[in-house]
């Protein structure tokens, strides 16, 4: 005489499941205060000495950034590559691993062009004085984002991805 064996009895016999790692870990870094316009004002104030908060004060260190990576990829003869709207990301990261030889290092930079809250500046009027001044805001534009697409012998390949615009993070905007 047999016994009939229910589905659950048997995959528990039979079946085990084990996790050794993580798909994918997403890791944002970015300085808190520098997330709000009051944050940006107090920023160009007191750190960098300035009399008023201003965007102007914004581009030279976004052009200093950017120049910082071009440098960093010539130097050390890495690609430095613009997607297209619409191009996969890791299709492209995938074609550069199946190339790559090393243990380590960097495969190629990236950029692409996103929605991103940045601040700018407002010309604002006083009520009383009639004297214009300057008001830093908050806003969305399409700026340059880089990924830097490496691999790394310990975590595999990862890329890590800054905005080129002060203060250099990304935002999600709908």
């Amino acid at each position: 005489m047999s016994v009939a064996l229910r589905v659950a009895s048997l995959l528990r016999e039979h079946t085990t499941l084990e996790v050794e790692s993580i798909d994918r870990m997403y890791l944002n870094v970015y300085v808190p205060q520098l997330q709000c316009d009051t944050g940006v004002v107090g920023f160009f104030r007191f750190h960098r000495q300035r009399l008023f908060a201003s965007s102007a004060d914004m581009e030279p260190m976004s052009k200093q950034f950017v120049q910082g990576l071009e440098r960093y990829a010539q130097a050390q003869g890495v690609p430095v590559l613009t997607f297209r709207k619409g191009q996969r990301k890791g299709e492209v990261q995938a074609e550069h691993l199946r190339r790559f030889t090393g243990q380590e290092g960097v495969l190629f930079l990236g950029k692409a062009q996103e929605k991103a809250r940045v601040f700018g500046t407002e010309r604002r009027v006083h009520p009383e004085t009639g004297q214009p001044y300057p008001w830093i805001v908050a806003k969305t534009a399409l700026v340059n984002h880089w990924y830097i697409y490496l691999v790394d012998e310990d975590f595999g390949p990862l890329f890590l991805k800054f905005s080129s615009y002060f203060p250099y993070v990304r935002h999600e905007v709908a």
